[in-house]
């Protein structure tokens, strides 16, 4: 960065001898030389605007854009009510930063805490913080808010979302916690295995649990509660915030801390971010939340006022002792996030939920009529994974079999692209996670059903000619 610092080389050579340096190279001296830079960048020649903007779109060109979504696992394609982008473009919302001076932020402080009263709202939670990067970052703060010197272990389920399970387990690698993984049954948490697990272990601070999973199943919130409170552990539910729109709340279902991802609420899928992370807790738990907190207070006159709170905590005063050092937010994306729950409201977030799983349900059994049978008979939210179905000239093995089913479902996926339809997100072994949301009309539904049918009627072609025709597109 020294180039685009507008200092002189007289005062950079100041600023060195200063501080007891007398070169950069000296001041990196501890930098391995291995992991350093030394090669220099191939980069072309400089261009004009013009010729930038003409380079730019010829890139873009390359990009894949999909009208017709049938892919969640994460992020979701949700419908966005125009004044989401109209209130969230003024200037003075998109330049905004951490507001410090309550004084001359007043705009900005209440925009946050109303955020955090409606994720208060949505969850059954007593407090929430004003947001951090993501969903994955939430559910690795959370894991750290219930670690302590008693309790450290930190439990996951295999139904999780595999990026969310990966955070977690980075976060908890850092800080020297051990990361024990429960067991999936039929689609879902095995609840005597982490009965089992749990009796025998004192030292377990927190189960961390999605609902609806990643297989789109819900899971059985109430006797999960019973057991992780039996064992004296936390319990963590990671959430997808349009569901609870018309499930139970993490609060209603006894959890201590509620966190998830925020996409959903007015966040387009936009590449994969930026995102929201959002995070709630019971009010025992409230001083232990990271980042920044908005309260609601009195002014000098008496009159309504915001302010930081509870912010000014170890991760700013006693960085070694803090449970975590994450000091910044996600205040536009909170914003967006405000502006669609109260454009949607209540009524409109249990519409929107209420399409989800209705047309989840009819795509569900389009995809069973077409020859896609589901993997999992339970209840689901909007998510749910279908299995290829096998020859039996492709069973004469285990791993023949496999291999037959992934290449059978890359086949359709394939298909489907063809069509400008993204399918759903494939598993491994023929698996095929779909997700239906608002946004899916009954016409798409029933188009993708029917080249779903087609590819799996060409998979059974004679000879497999018509199968090497998928392949090349013919």
């Amino acid at each position: 960065m020294g180039s685009y610092v507008p200092n002189t080389k007289s005062e950079q050579q100041e600023m060195l001898r200063e501080i007891g340096f007398g070169s950069f190279d000296e001041m990196f001296s501890q930098i391995p030389q291995e992991v350093r830079f030394t090669a220099g960048l191939n980069l072309p020649d400089g261009m004009g605007e013009q010729g930038v903007y003409q380079k730019m779109e010829e890139i873009s060109e390359k990009n894949k854009v999909f009208r017709h979504i049938f892919r969640g696992a994460g992020a979701y394609n949700h419908y966005i009510p125009a004044i989401v982008d109209s209130v969230a473009s003024k200037e003075e919302f998109v330049t905004a930063y951490t507001p410090y001076q309550a004084e001359i932020s007043q705009g900005i402080l209440q925009t946050i805490f109303e955020y955090q009263t409606m994720i208060c709202e949505l969850t059954g939670m007593d407090a929430a913080n004003a947001s951090v990067y993501d969903g994955a970052t939430a559910a690795a703060e959370a894991a750290a808010m219930c670690r302590d010197r008693k309790r450290s272990t930190v439990y996951i389920s295999e139904a999780a979302n595999p990026q969310v399970i990966q955070v977690i387990k980075t976060y908890c690698f850092g800080s020297g916690a051990p990361v024990v993984m429960v067991p999936e049954k039929d689609g879902t948490t095995d609840l005597e295995a982490l009965e089992g697990m749990l009796a025998e272990d004192s030292q377990a601070a927190c189960v961390y649990i999605q609902q609806p999973n990643y297989y789109g199943l819900l899971e059985a919130g109430e006797k999960l509660e019973a057991i992780i409170h039996k064992a004296g552990a936390k319990f963590i539910m990671g959430c997808n915030p349009i569901a609870l729109a018309v499930l139970k709340t993490p609060g209603e279902y006894g959890a201590d801390i509620a966190v998830g991802d925020g996409q959903p609420l007015g966040m387009p899928l936009a590449f994969g971010g930026p995102y929201l992370g959002f995070m709630a807790a019971k009010s025992d738990m409230m001083r232990k939340l990271p980042g920044r907190i908005v309260g609601e207070t009195k002014d000098s006159r008496g009159e309504r006022a915001f302010v930081l709170t509870l912010q000014a905590r170890e991760q700013h005063i006693r960085r070694e002792k803090a449970s975590s050092n994450i000091c910044s937010n996600q205040a536009l994306c909170a914003l967006r996030a405000g502006v669609y729950m109260t454009a949607m409201g209540a009524e409109g977030m249990a519409e929107a939920a209420g399409q989800c799983i209705a047309k989840a349900r009819y795509f569900r059994d389009k995809l069973r009529e077409a020859g896609l049978a589901p993997k999992y008979d339970g209840e689901f939210f909007n998510e749910f994974v279908t299995r290829v179905p096998l020859a039996a000239e492709d069973a004469s093995s285990a791993e023949s079999a496999a291999d037959a089913r992934a290449a059978a479902g890359s086949r359709i996926l394939k298909a489907l692209e063809g069509e400008g339809i993204l399918g759903g997100l494939p598993l491994g072994n023929g698996e095929i996670l779909w997700c239906v949301t608002e946004m899916n009309t009954k016409e798409e539904m029933d188009q993708a059903a029917a080249v779903v049918k087609a590819a799996l009627a060409a998979l059974q072609g004679d000879g497999g000619q018509t199968r090497d025709k998928m392949e090349d597109g013919r």
